[in-house]
């Protein structure tokens, strides 16, 4: 009757576990806004490296606010993450695999959502603008 009991709290306090556990897509954290550029300087990055944990779930959006083409590429990263889905002007893209890179041809946001799977620091830049300063990191612990 013991290992019955036992057996019986064991498997409910499993449950519980799995339970709140549940779906690492929800709840995610809003990350700073990565912001391209500027309406006076077209290079500018306030925020050039981002924080987070791995195994966690995330939002980040990226505004290009310049008047510049951005071509946003930050692949190791994308590789590194489960992507949720990419959403532009509420519409959702949902993929299979990590995207090339994000390209900005006006000014506006793309935000992305994910979780993280692997830790270290992967770097981002904007292609043709790197010695602008158009470059960062993102650190996942």
């Amino acid at each position: 009757m013991r290992a019955l009991l036992t057996a019986a709290a064991l498997t409910a306090s499993l449950l519980t576990t799995h339970a709140t556990a549940g779906d690492l897509t929800k709840g995610r954290t809003d990350l700073p806004d990565l912001v391209l550029g500027a309406e006076d300087n077209d290079y500018a990055v306030p925020v050039k490296d981002i924080e987070m944990e791995a195994g966690k779930s995330y939002r980040l959006r990226i505004t290009a606010k310049g008047q510049k083409e951005y071509k946003f590429f930050a692949s190791e990263f994308f590789r590194g993450v489960w992507m949720n889905q990419i959403v532009i002007n509420h519409l959702e893209v949902h993929m299979a695999g990590a995207p090339h890179h994000l390209e900005f041809d006006d000014q506006g946001t793309i935000a992305v959502e994910f979780v993280t799977v692997r830790a270290g620091e992967f770097p981002w830049s904007v292609q043709g603008l790197e010695s602008r300063g158009m470059t960062g990191r993102f650190i996942v612990k």
